[in-house]
């Protein structure tokens, strides 16, 4: 659908008559509802957004039964025809199989309803139709959620891939507060590690004169600071822990959207992480291995490392790496490798990054593998 469709996604234009010739456009929900039974608000939305009658409802085996064949009686109930796509782990095949079955039932609009995976599957596909979608996150293991970047596997590996903000967004504490309560404590993870994301940035712009936004890396560290400041509350099985939790991690996607990019959420701990995803014989969870990088990346800012892991240990995410799941060893490959998975994006670590001596000093300082 073209940008300016009532269902497309709100898109703002700064800077079109600055002296500088500068213009970027912040592309933003129209809607995000979060609270206890806001999916019942399903088909409302979709005609509030002016949908066409024919969609899909993108989920999984499990979040299918959890929340997935909900979504698709709303919609009936609603008047649309929104049959329901299976998808599997987020892949290049899977993104462009979820894509061509919408095209072949010529689905207009698309809603994901599962975790991180078929979000990102969904916001993927969605960008390749040029088709609006909404996202019904059924847990909250990261800030994709409301942010236009995938995180996605191919032959060499994990990337990060520009997708499309989603139109709308029903965040129901009801359905997620039923996930694990692992994921919820991966994704107040994933944001809490956002006050090194903006560290390096400010680093970037400081060394780099890498272009800078400040209202993002704003929205990004109030974010991290909500998380922080309230880590005491979010305990497993209470269904006010995930209100407290995911008001910042909308914050925190919509933070990318601000941006451009996902400067403000993603530096040095998630170089880490993709890493680990590389080498680890077993890796965590994403939020919860950023959380660990940024208790050692905050170390070699010379910043309040402790607050942040006494944080992550308050809400129950891994703070070293026995309770992360990986060895000392791989823990200490993976800060050497860090700094080279992107070399266009600067951080702490630098050019050159950390010899394997540093490395072990760095992750036993911290306590991570001590």
């Amino acid at each position: 659908m073209p940008p300016e469709s009532a269902s497309a996604p709100r898109e703002i234009h700064l800077g079109l008559d600055s002296p500088f010739g500068k213009s970027r456009a912040m592309i933003f929900p129209r809607s995000v509802l979060a609270g206890h039974g806001v999916l019942e608000e399903l088909g409302r939305q979709c005609q509030a957004f002016d949908f066409p009658v024919r969609g899909a409802v993108v989920t999984g085996d499990r979040t299918r039964r959890l929340a997935g064949d909900r979504a698709a009686q709303i919609l009936a109930e609603t008047g649309y025809d929104a049959p329901i796509l299976l998808a599997q782990e987020a892949t290049e095949a899977e993104v462009e199989r979820v894509a061509a079955e919408a095209r072949r039932i010529e689905a207009r609009f698309l809603i994901a309803v599962g975790g991180g995976s078929k979000i990102d599957i969904t916001k993927l596909a969605a960008a390749r139709l040029k088709i609006p979608w909404v996202s019904v996150p059924t847990s909250a293991a990261h800030d994709g959620i409301s942010s236009p970047r995938a995180t996605i596997r191919d032959a060499s590996g994990i990337s990060s891939v520009e997708g499309v903000v989603p139109t709308g967004i029903l965040a129901d504490t009801s359905v997620i507060v039923q996930a694990p309560f692992r994921l919820l404590a991966s994704g107040c993870a994933d944001v809490i590690s956002n006050v090194v994301a903006t560290l390096d940035w400010k680093l970037a712009a400081r060394l780099r004169s890498e272009e800078f936004s400040s209202t993002a890396s704003t929205l990004a560290e109030y974010a991290a600071q909500e998380i922080i400041d309230h880590a005491s509350l979010i305990k497993p099985g209470l269904e006010e822990s995930v209100w407290i939790s995911i008001r910042p991690m909308l914050v925190s996607g919509i933070s990318m959207s601000v941006a451009g990019s996902s400067r403000p959420c993603s530096g040095s701990e998630h170089l880490f992480s993709h890493a680990l995803d590389r080498i680890a014989r077993q890796p965590g969870l994403h939020g919860e291995q950023c959380g660990v990088g940024a208790i050692m990346m905050l170390y070699l800012h010379g910043a309040d490392w402790r607050r942040i892991r006494l944080a992550l240990h308050t809400i129950g995410a891994p703070t070293t790496a026995r309770e992360l799941g990986v060895t000392p060893e791989e823990i200490v490959e993976g800060l050497v490798m860090a700094h080279s998975l992107r070399p266009e994006r600067y951080t702490i670590l630098g050019d050159n990054g950390l010899t394997r001596e540093a490395a072990e000093k760095l992750a036993a300082a911290t306590g991570v593998t001590g």
